[in-house]
């Protein structure tokens, strides 16, 4: 069987929403697992209106507010299990950023790779606050699924005779998109040391 009808078969099931779902929970503890690359696939297919823009948009939300909390309750059992241990260290070290701008690492941290792990594991080694910390992630993961949805969506329209090159652009941009992120995050945190040993 051709490749792109085993992926338009796999996209247009309504299993697509499970797996999802089930991706961008587990991608909180397991972020090497492609939950943005499948959200982005399946908006793709969902110009043809099979899949439904708005459930991809839903259940990866859905997943990612899901996932976000369980990362945070692996963070507190870390902390009562291992009080001194090699991760504990490093959260303690993240908390006084984290306690000062929680709600702004929460959000930023999503579209970060491996970021999303960190901080809402650290979030809940730290004791940082569970309503505040739901909040933000509630704002992360429906500010991630619209971005991805409508990445993978506009790349479709805009290659509707051509699929796979609509996959392919929605899945470049974000990718591009993810590295101008790491490329900016890299340059301040450059230009925050060269002000501090200066």
């Amino acid at each position: 069987m051709d490749l792109m009808v085993m992926i338009e078969n796999a996209m247009t099931s309504p299993v697509i929403y499970l797996a999802i779902l089930a991706l961008a929970i587990l991608d909180a503890f397991l972020p090497f697992l492609p939950s943005e690359s499948v959200v982005i696939a399946a908006a793709v297919f969902a110009v043809s209106g099979i899949p439904s823009l708005p459930l991809i948009i839903v259940f990866a939300a859905l997943g990612a507010f899901v996932g976000d909390h369980i990362g945070y309750l692996i963070g507190r059992l870390l902390r009562e299990g291992r009080p001194g241990g090699r991760l504990i260290r490093a959260a303690d070290r993240i908390a006084p950023h984290l306690h000062r701008r929680g709600g702004a690492l929460i959000i930023a941290g999503r579209f970060v790779p491996g970021g999303r792990t960190a901080i809402v594991t650290a979030s809940g080694a730290t004791g940082y606050p569970l309503a505040r910390f739901t909040l933000f992630t509630a704002i992360a993961a429906v500010t991630w699924a619209g971005y991805s949805g409508l990445i993978g969506y506009l790349g479709g329209a805009a290659f509707e005779s051509n699929p796979t090159l609509g996959l392919a652009v929605g899945l470049g941009l974000a990718l591009s998109i993810t590295a101008l992120g790491e490329l900016v995050r890299y340059v301040l945190r450059r230009r925050r040391a060269a002000t501090a040993a200066g």
